[in-house]
């Protein structure tokens, strides 16, 4: 398992250029992470030039980057608009290939009340076929989240109910993979074990987050809500998986929550290895 991390709890310091990558790239060396992830949010500009600034940055400090996560919304009601974002999301892709990042984080879309079930689900599904294929040559592996409601968004994701989300999934291009939130699983998935278990074939990689409720996405310190990472853990150490496990740390409390993340996050990953059996 390898272990990276997405400082949510830093979003704002990095946006408003309080705190750059290359600090946060030293930050996640010193914590030890074995890679750093980052928001599109990071790269306001979205030039290539900023792209190869940002990862010169981090390999500086003797980094890398596994994940940047994108906010793509496919499901639009306007037409033109839904071409403006399928274009800027390949635009995401050559900035994620530029950067040097493992996975670029992809979503369905909003749940916008104009938007029927059927169009949406058309629409993603189209959408994130067109990415891929636009864009399979650069090397960047897409990863698609059973998401909830970034900052950026006026409206929740239109596959947050495990139901659409896995009847999306199931019409996407198999170079398309998924990276599984845990936090949001268990606040909206009724079975979130079997929804793992359910996209276990198509995992890319896993989104560690936590939340304080079941039924809403409430972000706590990783390990303290109602995740329950041992049973995740277990899971897929009996199916054999040992990819990146990437940290959304959204508990605000700084360089702390991120070092009892990460420490929660590699003692719980070494008990379960430790069990017999397994």
């Amino acid at each position: 398992m390898r272990l990276s991390c997405l400082p949510v709890s830093f979003f704002n310091e990095i946006i408003a250029g309080r705190m750059t990558v290359s600090e946060w790239a030293a930050l996640g060396k010193a914590v030890g992470l074995d890679a750093i992830d980052i928001s599109i949010l990071f790269l306001p500009e979205r030039t290539l030039e900023q792209a190869r600034q940002i990862r010169q940055a981090v390999e500086s400090n003797g980094m890398s980057i596994a994940m940047m996560t994108s906010y793509p919304d496919f499901t639009h009601p306007d037409a033109a608009q839904r071409q403006r974002e399928l274009e800027a999301a390949v635009h995401s892709v050559q900035l994620a290939a530029e950067v040097g990042v493992r996975f670029l984080r992809v979503t369905a879309g909003q749940a916008h009340p104009e938007t029927s079930l059927e169009d949406g689900c058309r629409w993603a599904i189209e959408n994130l076929n067109a990415l891929v294929h636009q864009t399979a040559q650069l090397g960047v592996q897409l990863v698609y989240e059973n998401h909830a409601k970034p900052g950026v968004w006026q409206y929740t994701d239109f596959s947050q109910p495990p139901e659409i989300f896995l009847h999306i999934l199931s019409h996407l291009d198999q170079r398309i993979r998924v990276n599984f939130d845990t936090g949001n699983a268990t606040a909206f998935s009724p079975q979130p074990l079997a929804l793992l278990e359910a996209v276990l074939p198509r995992l890319g990689s896993i989104h560690a987050s936590d939340t304080a409720q079941v039924g809403a996405l409430e972000h706590v310190l990783i390990g303290s809500g109602k995740v329950d990472y041992g049973a995740m853990f277990r899971l897929l150490q009996r199916a054999g998986w040992d990819g990146w496990i990437c940290i959304e740390e959204a508990s605000f409390q700084g360089e702390a929550g991120i070092r009892h993340a990460v420490q929660f996050i590699r003692n719980t990953w070494q008990k379960i290895l430790s069990e017999k059996g397994l």
